[in-house]
C-alpha cells in the first residue's frame, strides 16, 4: 500500500514537472515569436522612416529650389526697378542742372552789367566834377547853378535813350520770366503723367459658361426684367460671347449691378427675390467702397487732418465723371501737379495739395443741393471747419471768386493742366450724360413716381410708380404727360419710348 502511494505521488510529481517544463517551453516559444514580430515591425518602421525622410528631403530640396528661383526672380525685378528709378533720377538731375546752369549764366550776366553800369556812373561823376570846376572858372555861375543847368541839358539829351533802354530791359525781363514759367510748367507735366480712363457708359462681366445667360434671362425674361428694374441698368446679353454688358450713364448703378451680378453667378440661385436681395447688399457694399476710396485718395496724396465725414464725400467722387473724366482721379492728379508747382515757386505745399483734392468736392452732392459745385464746396468746407486758406485756394479755380493767394492760382493752373491734356475730357460725353439726367429728372418731378431710369442710350425711359397711389388709368396719363414734356423740353433725334411700370406687391406673414 505504501509503495503504491509512493508510486502515485511520484507520478504526480513527474507529471507536474513535465507540465512546468512544457509551460516553460511554450512560453519561450511565444516570447521568441513575439520578439520576431517586433523585430519585423521595427525593421518595417525603419524602412518607412527612411522612405519618409527621403521624401521630406526631396520635398525640401524642391521647396528650396523654388525659393531660390523666386528670390532670384524678385532680385532681378527689384534690380530692374532700381535701375529704372536711377535713370529717371539722373534725367531729373540733368534737367535741374541745366536749369541751374542757365540761371547761373543769367545771374553772372546781370552782375557783369551791374559792374559796367557802376563804372559808367563813376566816369560820369568824374566828368561832372571836371565840368563843375571848368564852369566855375569861365563863368560867373556858382557850382550848384552850373550843375543844375548841366543836368537839365543831359536829361533832355538822354531822355529818349533812357526810355528806349528801359523798354528793352523790361522786354528782356518779361521774356525771362515767361521762359521760367514755361520751364516750371513743363517740369510739372513731365514729372507727373497719368493714364486717362474714359469708360463711362459700359461695364463688362465675364462668364465662364454661356448657359448662365439663359439663367439670367429666366423664364419669359422674368429674371432680367427684375434685375433691370431693381438696378436701373440695361443688360446686353448677346452682344459679346462670354460676356454680359451692363449699360448705364450712372457709374454707381453700374457698380451696384456688376457687384450683384457677380454674386448671383457665384450663388447660382437666380430668381427675382434673390436678385432684389443681392442688389440691396451690393448697394451697402458700394457705400463701403466709397469710404475706402476716400481714405485711399487721402493716403495717396499724403494729406492729414480731414474729418471722416469729408473723406466719405471725397470717396463719392470715385463714381463721378466730368466731361468723361473721373473726378477723383482728376483731383488726385491735380494734387501731385499742385505739389510740384508749389514747391517750385515757394508756396504753401500743404494748402495747395488740400485745395487741389477738395476743389471739386461740391460735385459729389451737386445733384442734391442748389448752386454751382464751387459754391456748394465752399459751404461744405466751411461747415467742416477747413482752413480758410484752403477755401480761398479752391474757390477760384473757375474764376467765380478772385485770386486772393498764390495757392489759388496754383490750383487753377493744376486744374487746367489736368483737364486740358489730349483725351482727358470729352464735351460730347458730358452733354450725353446731362441729357439722360434731364430725362430722368422730368419723370421724377411727377407725383406718384418712385424711380425713373433712362436706358438704351436715351431712347427709352422706364418709370416705376407707387401702386398704392397710382392706378392703371393714372399710369397711362403719366406716360402721356412725360412724353409731351420730353417733346417740349428736350431736343433729340428719332423717338423716345416712355414705359410706366405699376407693380403691386402684397406681403403677409404666417406665424
Amino acid at each position: 500500500m505504501d509503495e503504491k502511494l509512493l508510486a502515485f505521488f511520484a507520478m504526480i510529481l513527474l507529471f507536474t514537472a513535465m507540465g512546468f517544463l512544457f509551460g516553460f517551453i511554450l512560453k519561450s516559444w511565444l516570447i521568441s515569436r513575439k520578439k520576431g514580430n517586433l523585430e519585423e515591425k521595427l525593421s518595417q518602421m525603419r524602412v518607412d522612416a527612411q522612405n519618409e525622410i527621403a521624401s521630406l528631403q526631396e520635398k525640401a530640396n524642391t521647396e528650396a529650389q523654388k525659393v531660390r528661383s523666386d528670390a532670384r526672380f524678385e532680385t532681378e525685378r527689384s534690380h530692374e526697378e532700381i535701375v529704372k528709378k536711377e535713370n529717371r533720377l539722373q534725367e531729373k538731375e540733368s534737367a535741374l542742372d541745366n536749369r541751374q546752369s542757365s540761371l547761373d549764366e543769367t545771374e553772372a550776366s546781370q552782375r557783369k552789367k551791374n559792374l559796367e553800369i557802376e563804372k559808367k556812373e563813376q566816369v560820369i561823376e568824374d566828368k561832372l566834377e571836371k565840368i563843375d570846376t571848368l564852369l566855375s572858372e569861365i563863368s560867373e555861375m556858382t557850382p550848384d547853378e552850373a550843375k543844375q543847368e548841366l543836368l537839365q541839358t543831359i536829361e533832355k539829351e538822354s531822355q529818349e535813350m533812357l526810355f528806349s533802354r528801359t523798354n528793352k530791359l523790361e522786354d528782356k525781363n518779361n521774356k525771362q520770366l515767361e521762359q521760367s514759367a514755361k520751364e516750371i510748367l513743363v517740369t510739372a507735366i513731365q514729372r507727373y503723367g497719368n493714364a486717362v480712363d474714359n469708360d463711362i457708359m459700359s461695364t463688362y462681366v465675364n462668364i465662364g459658361d454661356d448657359e448662365i445667360k439663359g439663367k439670367i434671362i429666366g423664364k419669359e425674361g422674368r429674371n432680367i426684367k427684375a434685375f433691370e428694374k431693381y438696378s436701373g441698368v440695361q443688360l446686353l446679353i448677346d452682344e459679346t460671347p462670354g460676356q454680359i454688358t451692363i449699360s448705364s450713364f450712372d457709374p454707381i448703378r453700374r457698380a451696384v449691378a456688376k457687384t450683384a451680378l457677380d454674386n448671383l453667378i457665384i450663388d447660382g440661385r437666380i430668381q427675382p427675390a434673390r436678385i432684389e436681395e443681392l442688389i440691396e447688399e451690393a448697394k451697402l457694399s458700394i457705400n463701403e467702397t466709397v469710404i475706402a476710396q476716400g481714405k485711399k485718395a487721402v493716403a495717396e496724396c499724403d494729406i492729414q487732418g480731414l474729418p471722416n465725414e469729408l473723406l466719405e464725400i471725397v470717396g463719392r467722387l470715385y463714381y463721378r465723371y466730368s466731361f468723361g473724366q473721373n473726378v477723383l482721379q482728376h483731383s488726385i492728379e491735380m494734387v501731385h501737379i499742385a505739389k510740384i508747382l508749389a514747391t517750385e515757386v515757394g508756396a504753401d505745399v500743404e494748402v495747395a495739395k488740400t485745395a487741389a483734392l477738395l476743389h471739386d468736392i461740391g460735385k459729389a452732392v451737386d445733384h442734391e443741393l442748389e448752386g454751382s459745385h464751387v459754391e456748394i464746396g465752399r459751404r461744405m468746407l466751411q461747415k467742416f471747419g477747413i482752413d480758410e486758406r484752403v477755401i480761398k485756394a479752391m474757390q477760384a479755380h473757375h474764376e467765380e471768386y478772385p485770386y486772393e493767394t498764390i495757392e489759388s492760382r496754383i490750383v487753377q493752373t493744376a486744374d487746367a493742366i489736368s483737364s486740358a491734356r489730349p483725351g482727358a475730357r470729352s464735351d460730347n460725353a458730358d452733354m450725353y450724360v446731362q441729357k439722360l439726367e434731364g430725362l430722368e429728372r422730368i419723370a421724377q418731378t411727377i407725383e406718384g413716381v418712385e424711380d425713373a431710369y433712362a436706358v438704351s442710350a436715351g431712347r427709352e425711359i422706364r418709370i416705376f410708380v407707387d401702386p398704392t397711389s397710382v392706378n392703371d388709368f393714372q399710369a397711362s396719363k403719366i406716360a402721356k404727360k412725360v412724353a409731351k414734356q420730353i417733346e417740349s423740353e428736350v431736343k433729340y433725334p428719332g423717338e423716345i419710348k416712355v414705359i410706366v411700370i405699376r407693380e403691386k406687391r402684397t406681403i403677409e406673414f404666417a406665424r
